[in-house]
């Protein structure tokens, strides 16, 4: 089972957004059947067995054991992961682009953006696990506060001349058998959590 899978199919993200769907997945974080299933999430088991097969079809969750129970074979089903993303390629008619208002101070821009991100490490993800090879990527995540909008904007500008000279001092076009890297930096205000809230 992996942490994150990436949905790019446009008709398994459809499938994983049935309310009753997405709470199955949620619960085959453990491997379990359609008759455990239906006692949990309060369905007849005919309908919970209707409902895998669809996920199963999809490659959302997958057989892990099967055992005789009785009369019966019981099937025991796992979820292909812990969590799931859907990438905008799942819409790609729509998808964002950030190229049609490349806009750095603008928050759609920053949203096209994060969608390519998704989109762009989904398709990495599943490229190397076909290959079975890892994914070399590195992530940072951080919080600042400031005083004021000044501070802020002050931040921006700084954080964006010391990407910009790092950037120069490592890209060489040249280098033969080098590789291109996407470097995305945001900034933008932290979503407050309901309880912080109250």
């Amino acid at each position: 089972m992996f942490e994150v899978a990436v949905i790019e199919d446009p008709a398994a993200a459809e499938v994983s957004l049935d309310p009753v769907r997405a709470r199955l997945l949620a619960e085959l974080a453990e491997p379990g059947s359609a008759t455990m299933l239906a006692a949990k999430v309060g369905l007849p088991r005919q309908k919970v067995n209707y409902h895998l097969r669809t996920l199963e079809q999809h490659g959302l969750v997958e057989l892990v054991e099967e055992r005789r129970k009785g009369n019966v074979n019981e099937r025991l089903l796992q979820a292909t992961a812990a969590s799931y993303v859907i990438s905008p390629t799942a819409l790609a008619a729509v998808q964002p682009d950030p190229a049609r208002s490349p806009d750095r101070l603008s928050a759609r821009w920053l949203l096209a953006v994060s969608a390519r991100l998704v989109r762009d490490v989904g398709t990495l993800i599943t490229g190397a696990t076909k290959a079975k090879k890892r994914l070399a990527t590195f992530a940072l995540d951080g919080e600042v506060r400031f005083a004021t909008a000044a501070d802020r904007a002050a931040f921006a500008e700084e954080l964006a001349t010391c990407v910009t000279r790092l950037v120069a001092k490592y890209h060489d076009e040249q280098a033969e058998g080098g590789r291109p890297h996407r470097v995305v930096v945001a900034l933008h205000p932290s979503v407050v959590a309901k309880e912080e809230e109250s």
